[in-house]
């Protein structure tokens, strides 16, 4: 792990600080675990109109003195880089303003990472802290249909969006898991083709069949929404499939690297700054 935390453009203003308390831990397959939240802090957080919302969660370092209670922004402008929180970037999969509670999908691989490890063994009354919410993606009304494609880092945002779409909605959506003990159930319009591609023992990453898949299918006529995001590497293919091979503009797309092979994020959304790092 990089020992220096990620830079942010954000401020307190575009990216306030909510505090909330666990509430429930559910284990939705093999390697997905939903942590439900809530609490007082919930009256903090203001929804945004995305489908793809997602937040920032803070990590306090261990053996670094914060202040009480701990805020986020003033430890930025306060304390040297190196003392920050870590930050993981995840999606909201879902918000129930009524029982003032929302759930955020963290894929668990053991101890591997900051956040699933977190998430595997986080207990009701424990904090949940992070900025936030971001988000830039809504289905555009106007195409004739959706294409989405994801790896397990994705599945959260893409079911998002899966569920947003109106009953009349037709696409073909791609997710790449590991095994079929990664198979989630998604509520899926009846015109939504919904592909588990497994990738059975090959490492996440280290993958050809989400991009195979999107580049073999066969696409329904009209006009495409795209909404593909997932392993840089994988992303890097797609962007060759979706605008070289097929000819789609920009606007038809929104194309996102979420993480990438062997890197931790800090260094992951360093990278992204620079041009070899751009999608």
């Amino acid at each position: 792990m990089t020992t220096v935390p990620a830079a942010t453009s954000a401020t307190r203003k575009s990216r306030p600080q909510i505090n909330l308390t666990v509430l429930r831990r559910e284990q939705l397959s093999a390697h997905m675990v939903r942590i439900v939240a809530g609490g007082e802090g919930f009256g903090d957080y203001v929804n945004n109109d995305f489908v793809d919302r997602y937040v920032k969660i803070a990590f306090p370092q261990p053996g670094v003195a914060y202040p009480e209670p701990l805020d986020l922004w003033a430890v930025r402008e306060t304390m040297p880089r190196e003392q920050w929180p870590f930050t993981r970037t995840y999606t909201i999969r879902w918000v129930n303003v009524a029982a003032r509670e929302l759930a955020i999908d963290f894929v668990i691989h053991g101890d591997e990472g900051l956040a699933g490890p977190w998430a595997a063994s986080a207990q009701p009354g424990d904090s949940l802290m992070f900025t936030g919410p971001g988000g830039g993606y809504n289905p555009d009304p106007s195409a004739d249909w959706i294409l989405l494609a994801g790896d397990e880092a994705a599945i959260p945002a893409i079911a998002a969006v899966i569920e947003s779409l109106p009953k009349d909605a037709r696409g073909l959506a791609f997710l790449e898991v590991d095994s079929d003990a990664d198979i989630q159930p998604i509520s899926a319009p009846a015109g939504i083709k919904v592909a588990w591609l497994q990738r059975r023992g090959v490492a996440a990453g280290d993958s050809d069949l989400l991009v195979s898949a999107v580049r073999e299918s066969a696409w329904p006529d009209g006009r495409v929404d795209v909404f593909a995001h997932g392993e840089r590497g994988y992303m890097k293919g797609l962007r060759e499939v979706l605008f070289r091979e097929r000819g789609l503009d920009r606007s038809q797309v929104s194309l996102s690297g979420y993480w990438a092979k062997g890197r931790v994020e800090d260094a992951f959304q360093a990278e992204k700054k620079l041009p070899i790092g751009k999608i």
